[in-house]
């Protein structure tokens, strides 16, 4: 591991948003659902996959805080176009737990 400058990790736009849309994602080659998160007026709605299957259903993720990376470029995702990467904890069987806040905050607000 290499340690990362200061200004390195001030590049990395790690803000809140919140869940207004989940979907299944059938196409994918692993388990993931696309997911439409609001990150306020400044960054506006960006979509994203996540493979988050394993511990969350479509229904209880609407209306979650998550925390996303907003200044990575657009990937091709199988016939999807992700804007974002919602963030996780990889556990020790693969799946993902959401990174979230503790506490409602605005969407958009960056990690400090």
């Amino acid at each position: 591991m290499t340690d990362l400058t200061w200004k390195e990790f001030e590049r990395v736009e790690l803000r809140a948003g919140t869940i207004v849309a989940a979907e299944a994602f059938p196409e994918a080659r692993k388990p993931a659902y696309k997911l439409t998160v609001d990150f306020g007026d400044e960054i506006g709605i960006r979509r994203s996959s996540a493979q988050i299957t394993d511990h969350y259903t479509l229904d209880e993720l609407v209306g979650k805080q998550v925390m996303g990376v907003v200044n990575f470029p657009r990937k091709q995702i199988g016939p999807f176009m992700s804007e974002c990467l919602v963030t996780g904890f990889i556990q020790a069987d693969g799946s993902v737990i959401l990174a979230v806040p503790d506490r409602p905050c605005p969407n958009g607000v960056r990690l400090a």
